[in-house]
């Protein structure tokens, strides 16, 4: 007679290699999932950075050029950054150093992606907020 051959070891590899397979996928999909939840958020903040600076740069042209420092401002960009407001807050103090005058702003800008800024933050909330501060000799 021939020796009784050992069965059902091929089945349990195979649920084995599918389980195994199985969870892999699952993981590469939460991984993947997470990533592209990442760089969208990278994006929305590098639009909230920039609609920032556009600020300090509204806020620097308002005090150096027009000699104006309006407490705060609410400005909305244009193209594609309309969907990131900023509040642009000015500040402005004068001293003197030796016989001049000078008259130093302090401007901040916040970006975020809601109607207005700073708002109530949530999974899906992105500020970014600059800090300038100019000097100009007085008149």
């Amino acid at each position: 007679m021939f020796p009784r051959r050992p069965r059902g070891f091929a089945a349990i590899t195979a649920i084995f290699i599918v389980v195994v397979l199985g969870a892999m996928g699952v993981a590469m999909l939460v991984f993947s999932s997470a990533q592209q939840r990442t760089a969208a958020f990278d994006i929305a903040g590098t639009y909230a950075l920039q609609s920032a600076r556009a600020g300090i740069e509204f806020g620097a042209y308002q005090a150096l050029r027009n000699s104006s420092c309006a407490p705060s401002t609410s400005l909305t960009p244009a193209g594609t950054l309309s969907g990131y407001p900023v509040t642009v807050a000015c500040a402005s103090s004068s001293h003197t150093e030796g016989a001049t005058t000078v008259t130093v702003y302090e401007i901040t800008a916040t970006a975020c992606n809601r109607a207005a800024c700073p708002a109530a933050p949530d999974a899906t909330y992105v500020q970014r907020q600059l800090r300038a501060t100019l000097g100009t000799p007085g008149p």
